[in-house]
């Protein structure tokens, strides 16, 4: 195969990804904004806690082998060797369900424990409602990794989908009903989650039907083969030090919930501090249950906060989403370049993702922060829920770019076999942000708002960690932050673009409604931005070649 079809393969997967990415975050708003008239924010305090023990335990369990099992596979694949291809996904499974089953179980026996270290004991129900979830995702990740390997992204971008379609349909039915059969915010928050393992048993038995065609065309290629025990070697040898990383990051950030829990219940709870936003959220418990009691109350508030710092990063985690695409989709295609030596590939491919990457992150950062306040009253907040939500989500929007630059440079690092790298970089910059968010969140003044301010400080130092390391490390040195601020200019002229369109609608046309607001500035947003980067040359000729109808495009763009 050509080179230009290699990295078509690669656009092609990102592209199938990316398709997947936007249906996935559709249907999961769907998922999960109306049921906040179901489940409330104290609700999906139950829910989020449920999930963030699920991440820790599934980190442990798979964060590294997906990346090795696609490493493998790839470098196996790039040389024809079905055989071999055979053996590293058997070992890949067999690790897979072994950790899924250990994790399962974890879920199960300890669920109230880990309830309770979260200080939200009521969420055990979903802890354990979610438990089997961690043995079918260990299955699923064993499918998808054999794919992507390939480069074949079209079984995993089907699964997401139909994964979120019965995660829907399921998780809103039964938050509904158990709310309705036990009156109970704790059973409507494991209504929902049911609905997610639901969800994965569903894509689960999807996959295994495409994997067995797949599996048949691999042949009996003539090469010898790795035993299994070195094979599972080198898989561990690649994923250990991304999962201790991993776990190490989920391990910090269960302490961060911890800490700033403990300091939020501390704040709302001392009669000296006078907070319109702790007033305001337990005017509306009291309004809605009369009779709590009054030691009670510190906590069910600062449950109240984190609630809304959730909803406010679930807006958050919908962009910097596109950027996982381009990185699962990368991270195969440079393996194939680096095994067969065409080194100048390797840095091609390195800098057209990267322009991807800055061409997503810096729009949708800019369009965040100028709309953090319309995005937060599409959930109904209003007073001073809605000034910290609108303050969160500002500066959410302001560490988009830096995030997904993480990411980014984190499969670039993973692909050159370069793993511990960003597990170094990563766990030290989150220790330091695990104080600082200590010291921020215990001031009253300052509070939740402390949570993005940690968060920002990480992704910056981490990201200029990444770049001091690829710079040393990688060979051809690619131009990776240059690539990926190419943009800059078009998101610059959209963000004056977008503020201008908000201003006009509210003081000249007097249009307070947040749907239109958004829609309206969104729209403006999108048209002035994509002039900007036809006018700024933003995208290169060999980037509209990768594409369908590529030279078409670049005649019509003047590339």
């Amino acid at each position: 195969m050509s080179n230009a079809g290699k990295k078509q393969n690669f656009l092609q997967g990102a592209a199938w990804l990316a398709m997947a990415t936007i249906v996935v975050k559709i249907i999961g708003a769907i998922f999960k904004f109306p049921p906040q008239a179901i489940i409330g924010d104290e609700g999906y305090a139950y829910f989020t806690t449920a999930y963030d023990i699920y991440s820790l335990l599934m980190t442990v369990a798979t964060a590294g082998l997906p990346l090795a099992l696609s490493r493998m596979t790839s470098a196996a694949n790039a040389l024809d060797q079905g055989r071999q291809v055979r053996r590293i996904f058997k070992a890949g499974r067999a690790i897979y369900l072994t950790l899924g089953f250990v994790g399962m179980m974890a879920m199960l026996l300890f669920c109230k424990s880990f309830a309770v270290s979260q200080g939200q004991p009521d969420a055990w129900i979903a802890v354990a409602c979610l438990a089997p979830s961690a043995f079918l995702i260990s299955y699923m990740s064993a499918f998808r990794g054999f794919f992507q390997g390939q480069g074949n992204m079209r079984p995993t971008s089907q699964s997401q989908m139909l994964e979120a379609v019965i995660k829907l349909i399921v998780g809103l039915a039964l938050a509904y009903v158990l709310k309705e059969m036990f009156g109970s915010l704790a059973y409507a928050a494991a209504g929902g989650i049911i609905g997610v393992t639901i969800s994965c048993l569903v894509s689960t038995i999807f996959l295994r039907s495409k994997f067995t065609p797949a599996w048949n065309r691999l042949g009996n290629s003539p090469e010898g083969v790795t035993s299994y025990r070195s094979i599972m070697k080198g898989l561990l040898a690649i994923a250990i030090p991304i999962t201790l990383g991993s776990a190490g990051l989920q391990v910090l950030n269960l302490a961060e919930v911890s800490l700033y829990m403990g300091n939020l219940t501390d704040i709302a709870g001392n009669p000296d501090v006078d907070l319109e936003l702790v007033d305001a959220i337990k005017n509306d418990i009291l309004a809605e249950n009369p009779n709590i009691a009054a030691a009670d109350l510190p906590a069910k508030i600062a449950a109240n906060m984190k609630g809304i710092y959730n909803f406010m990063y679930t807006f958050f985690n919908m962009p910097v989403s596109f950027i996982g695409p381009i990185t699962i989709s990368v991270l195969p295609a440079i393996t194939e370049h680096l095994t067969l030596k065409k080194y100048n590939m390797v840095r091609e491919t390195e800098e057209s993702a990267a322009r991807i990457t800055g061409l997503l992150a810096l729009p949708c950062g800019v369009g965040m922060t100028l709309l953090a306040r319309p995005i937060a009253s599409l959930l109904n907040y209003d007073g001073a829920r809605l000034d910290f939500a609108a303050t969160v989500l500002t500066i959410l929007g302001v560490c988009v770019f830096f995030y997904s630059a993480v990411t980014f440079t984190n499969s670039i690092l993973q692909s050159h076999n370069f793993a511990y790298i960003p597990v170094i970089n990563t766990v030290a910059c989150g220790a330091v942000r695990l104080g600082l968010v200590y010291y921020l969140t215990s001031n009253p003044y300052i509070h939740a708002i402390g949570i993005p301010i940690g968060g920002m400080f990480s992704f910056v130092s981490i990201l200029i960690l990444n770049l001091i390391a690829i710079a040393i490390l990688a060979p051809q040195k690619p131009r990776l932050l240059r690539n990926m601020l190419r943009p800059i200019l078009p998101a610059a002229l959209m963000g004056v673009a977008v503020w201008a369109a908000s201003f006009v609608l509210q003081n000249y046309l007097d249009i307070h409604s947040s749907l239109i607001l958004c829609g309206a500035c969104v729209a403006v947003g999108v048209i002035v931005y994509a002039v900007g980067v036809i006018l700024f040359k933003t995208i290169k000729r060999e980037d509209c070649l990768l594409l369908p109808k590529g030279e078409k495009i670049a005649k019509l763009l003047h590339l």
